[in-house]
């Protein structure tokens, strides 16, 4: 959702967590929880810390921030495939990129959706590797590829683009890629 900026993060550490609850409390997210985060270091254990990144990942979830995510889903796929991808016009793209037009609802729902499904490929694959895994049939989708399930105008919620998820979530806890 790009609260990492261009940060290329190695290894996780309080100082990396910080940053990131930095960056969503400028978008006017998480302020409560990560607040908490910001105590001294050794007044923090280790699972009020995993608390708060349990809600902030909660929070993350549910709270679409087009502004921030145009850019990046721009940047992997290019305005051509995002808008097929989010089955708008490639001009509207355009436009909601510069900031011309307010994201409605419905395309920002989508564009977070898609965000959330990147974040969980982007540790098994590589930006190629996202781009194709969106247009590679899959025998768990009946041999149909992702793209081809967030069809006309496709709700996050519905069953064929909550499958797209579940494959996705499915590789966090997967040793091979």
């Amino acid at each position: 959702m790009g609260f990492l900026g261009d940060a290329d993060i190695d290894h996780l550490d309080i100082a990396a967590v910080r940053e990131v609850i930095d960056a969503m409390a400028g978008a006017g997210l998480g302020t409560g929880p990560g607040a908490l985060l910001h105590i001294p270091d050794e007044a923090i254990s280790g699972s009020e810390i995993a608390a708060v990144l349990a809600e902030l990942e909660d929070i993350l979830e549910s709270s679409p921030a087009p502004e921030r995510e145009w850019p990046i889903l721009e940047s992997l796929f290019g305005v051509e495939i995002l808008a097929g991808l989010l089955r708008v016009s490639p001009v509207s793209v355009r436009r909601y990129l510069r900031g011309d037009r307010a994201t409605p609802d419905r395309v920002a729902a989508r564009l977070h959706f898609l965000a959330m499904v990147i974040s969980d490929l982007s540790g098994a694959y590589n930006d190629f590797g996202i781009r194709r895994w969106f247009v590679r049939s899959r025998s768990v989708l009946e041999g149909a590829a992702p793209r081809e399930l967030l069809t006309d105008n496709w709700d996050p919620d519905e069953p064929g683009p909550r499958r797209v998820r579940t494959l996705a979530r499915a590789l966090l806890g997967s040793p091979a890629t």
